[in-house]
């Protein structure tokens, strides 16, 4: 995908809050997170560059298309992940927490054939 960890972490955070709300801003992605508006500010640069985001003179996040697609391929893989494991027996929250440590580092092979088989048995 081209990022860090951290990159797609902020990336996806910006697209789950695009998806609640129409305007979206540095402050929020740092409320959202619970990071220091230095943290997020340095991340947004990243995304720029990346040209996964764009940012208006107000300070409004936008996600590029390249964005959109990464951003929910993450969103994607956190979800199906999280559900997995609830269906393993495992409680949300913790599913969510471990489902973002796996979306991260998961080969696009084992995401599939997991998907599939959800989809599958669901």
């Amino acid at each position: 995908m081209g990022l860090a960890e951290s990159g797609e972490m902020y990336l996806e955070t910006i697209y789950v809050l695009t998806r609640h709300s129409t305007s979206v801003r540095s402050i929020d992605v740092a409320e959202s997170m619970g990071y220091s508006k230095p943290s997020v500010s340095r991340a947004i640069g990243i995304l720029k560059a990346g040209e996964y985001i764009t940012v208006d003179k107000s300070g409004f996040i936008t996600l590029t298309e390249k964005g959109i697609e990464t951003a929910n391929n993450l969103y994607e893989r956190h979800t199906i992940l999280t559900e997995m494991l609830v269906s393993l027996g495992v409680d949300r929250e913790t599913a969510a927490v471990d489902a973002c440590k796996i979306e991260h580092v998961i080969s696009t092979d084992s995401f599939e054939a997991i998907k599939k088989h959800i989809h599958k048995y669901k």
